[in-house]
């Protein structure tokens, strides 16, 4: 006994003096790794500020291998993987993040925002569909429910975009009414064309109701009567468009005249279009009016020269050149002369033979790639 208990004395001072040697071991490794961490870290962001992307995420994965927890090290890298194109491995990064039980919910939805942005980035809709639409209810769900309304936009899902919307609306992230209304005179358009004119109304009065002063909606309702063989009905729409916003109604001058005249009523929608002329000089309410009129009326062409002299275009001039010459007036020449020359004049450039680069004004260097002598001395109509 006394040799045993003599031996164990001996050890215990031996065992613990090797466990303290071997943490103060451990403890130097740990802080040189610390160390290390955020050298590495600092060099990456020396290099990102350089603008040396290649040397700073070979830098970030150089801390994250010191450091696999540090879950900022990890965003930094994702995202710079995303900025440069790679965008399977910011998917990788992100992945990883969000598969860590450890993460805080915080970062969690981070990971969760930067992997959508991902799938974005990269044109996989499908799944960044997905990867928003986990982020409904979160610190970003305004944010994720933006991206989702561009990505049904794009894809054309006008249903959804609506219900979208109206929840952003319900928020108060911004009013979206227009685009609402916008929405269903899409899907009233698809529905007509699919031969469901109950739903396509029904779409219409939703517009209606989500912008009541949208013109759309008015102008479609107009479109839907014409077609369904009620002029008057459609006359009646567009006049009051024709009231209120009268540079909208101008999508529709043309088909106004064509129901007044299906509907027996050219003279009042003469008189109307006249009054609207007078508001707002457009050719589209000349040719209008011209719809309405007899080809030998008289008052034709000093109202076409008085467009001329308002708004001196080429489409206006084409529309002079229609005219037989022997019915010209004799400022009729003046005002087509200065018509084409208002409307050539932006077409006329000089352009770069190296680069292709075009501009109004002749130079000897040209302004976009710095060659001498590359501006032929010729211009070109460039269309």
């Amino acid at each position: 006994m006394d040799f045993d208990l003599q031996w164990l004395l001996i050890g215990l001072p031996v065992a613990f003096a090797l466990g303290w040697m071997a943490s103060r071991f451990d403890l130097k490794q740990l802080k040189r790794e610390r160390e290390d961490a955020p050298r590495a870290y600092f060099k990456g962001l020396n290099l990102l500020l350089n603008e040396q992307q290649d040397k700073a995420i070979d830098a970030f994965i150089e801390a994250v291998q010191y450091d696999p927890d540090t879950t900022e090290l990890h965003f930094a890298l994702g995202n710079l993987f995303r900025r440069r194109g790679e965008f399977e491995r910011a998917v990788r990064v992100h992945q990883h993040l969000l598969g860590r039980s450890d993460l805080k919910a915080g970062d969690h939805e981070r990971a969760q925002r930067a992997l959508a942005q991902d799938f974005m980035k990269a044109g996989l809709f499908d799944r960044a569909e997905a990867a928003w639409q986990a982020l409904e209810g979160t610190a970003f769900d305004g944010e994720a429910r933006l991206a989702l309304l561009s990505l049904y936009e794009r894809s054309r899902d006008w249903q959804r975009a609506a219900a979208v919307a109206r929840q952003l609306e319900a928020a108060g992230t911004g009013a979206f009414g227009s685009r609402i209304a916008h929405y269903e005179c899409e899907l009233a358009e698809a529905a007509d064309a699919a031969g469901q004119p109950f739903d396509a109304e029904a779409a219409l009065q939703r517009a209606r109701e989500a912008s009541p002063q949208a013109a759309r909606p008015v102008l479609l309702a107009g479109h839907r009567l014409l077609k369904a063989g009620q002029p008057a009905r459609a006359l009646d729409t567009w006049q009051a468009l024709l009231a209120s916003q009268p540079a909208s109604f101008l999508l529709v001058a043309a088909d106004y005249a064509r129901a007044a005249l299906a509907a027996g009523q050219g003279a009042e929608a003469h008189a109307a279009l006249t009054q609207a002329l007078a508001r707002l000089p457009a050719l589209e309410l000349v040719q209008a009016l011209e719809a309405l009129e007899d080809p030998a009326d008289p008052a034709r062409l000093p109202r076409l020269l008085a467009h001329l002299q308002q708004q001196p275009t080429l489409s206006g001039a084409q529309r002079l050149l229609a005219v037989p010459a022997s019915q010209w007036t004799e400022e009729a020449w003046p005002l087509l002369q200065s018509a084409v020359k208002r409307g050539a004049a932006p077409l006329q450039r000089y352009r770069c033979a190296a680069c292709g680069f075009e501009a109004q004004h002749y130079y000897w260097q040209c302004p976009g790639c710095l060659t001498w002598d590359s501006y032929p001395t010729q211009r070109l109509d460039a269309l």
